[in-house]
């Protein structure tokens, strides 16, 4: 008989981060599950991570392992919850023992936004003004935005949506770069001014998606999570885009770019290595079957490394240790 039939129906206790954006993740989340479970209990818990509280350190230099969800582990390795949300372009590739991705919900757009400050409402990314200040906090796009745009300026912006808009329309940048994804999920969709085509800069890995996390062993609850919350399509790509991104032994804080798309059995993934100042871009795509999904993402890594990805992210490594983070690096590139 199914563990969710025969088991008692114990509270299912959720982690989350006290974002704004992730807690209407979160919340999502415990109402899918309510409805599928209503005579069961699911309770929100609350707590802040590494990388909620340091708001005055550039991401790059700080590192990203486990920076927005270290702490949620924790809570379940503590049995002090059951499962974590998380954004799963923040989930590192490489899980602690004892924890799994339970599963990958539908993904919204991954792509990424420029949003403008006022006067500018009738550019586009291109007709931008030269010297124009844009605010990211990102390797990824930062690399990939230079190399086809190198007439305009790129300044670091920390601080949750809500602050980095603040911090735009207080006249500190004339535009910005935000995922597609965060802005639509917050009812903010109205300041897409205009989505960023992939030609231009492919996507964080995962970015769109929510990833669940939970205990290896806890077959109950990854049985609900299967049934509820698992989008098949999506999970095969996103386990084609960490697969790459973990062969390239890169963290959400380097330049590594992603598209992936499915057509009937056939998953196609574009993968991207850039330098920081734009000038060296490597970018291959490799076209398999859905059931290989993570095998592809391996073999595409593997390209990109013989094509000299690894050189690159070698040296991005040593630039960003050595300046003190993105804010230096992007002065020091000037």
């Amino acid at each position: 008989m199914s563990s969710i039939v025969s088991s008692p129906a114990r509270t299912i206790r959720i982690g989350s981060r006290k974002s704004q954006l992730a807690l209407v993740q979160t919340y999502w989340v415990q109402e899918q599950l309510q409805k599928h479970f209503p005579d069961r209990t699911f309770e929100v818990h609350t707590m802040s991570t590494q990388g909620d509280k340091i708001l005055d350190v550039p991401l790059a230099k700080i590192g990203d392992k486990g920076l927005f969800t270290k702490e949620l582990e924790q809570g379940m390795l503590d049995n002090d919850t059951d499962l974590a949300v998380h954004s799963l372009k923040d989930l590192p590739t490489r899980l602690p023992e004892g924890l799994i991705l339970g599963c990958v919900t539908e993904r919204e757009n991954p792509a990424d936004a420029l949003v403008v400050h006022e006067k500018h409402k009738d550019k586009q990314l291109e007709t931008l003004p030269a010297g124009a200040v844009v605010g990211t906090s990102s390797l990824r796009r930062l690399a990939q935005l230079r190399h086809h745009f190198p007439h305009l300026a790129f300044k670091d912006v920390r601080g949750n949506l809500n602050t980095r808009l603040a911090k735009l329309d207080a006249g500190e940048y004339d535009a910005i770069i935000l995922a597609v994804a965060g802005l639509n999920r917050l009812g903010m969709s109205d300041r897409v001014h205009q989505i960023i085509p992939p030609e231009v800069s492919l996507h964080a890995v995962g970015q769109g998606a929510l990833g669940i996390e939970c205990r290896t062993d806890d077959t109950e609850v990854l049985e609900i999570l299967k049934k509820v919350l698992e989008h098949t399509p999506t999970a095969q790509r996103c386990y084609a885009e960490r697969a790459f991104l973990r062969e390239l032994e890169g963290g959400c804080q380097v330049p590594i770019g992603v598209n992936t798309s499915i057509e009937g059995d056939t998953l196609t993934l574009t993968g991207l290595v850039a330098s920081l100042d734009g000038q060296r871009v490597i970018k291959d795509t490799i076209t398999g079957a859905t059931a290989d999904a993570e095998q592809l993402g391996i073999e595409l890594a593997q390209r990109l490394r013989q094509q000299g990805a690894k050189e690159i992210l070698e040296e991005i490594f040593i630039q960003v240790n050595r300046s003190g983070g993105l804010k230096e690096v992007l002065q020091e590139q000037e």
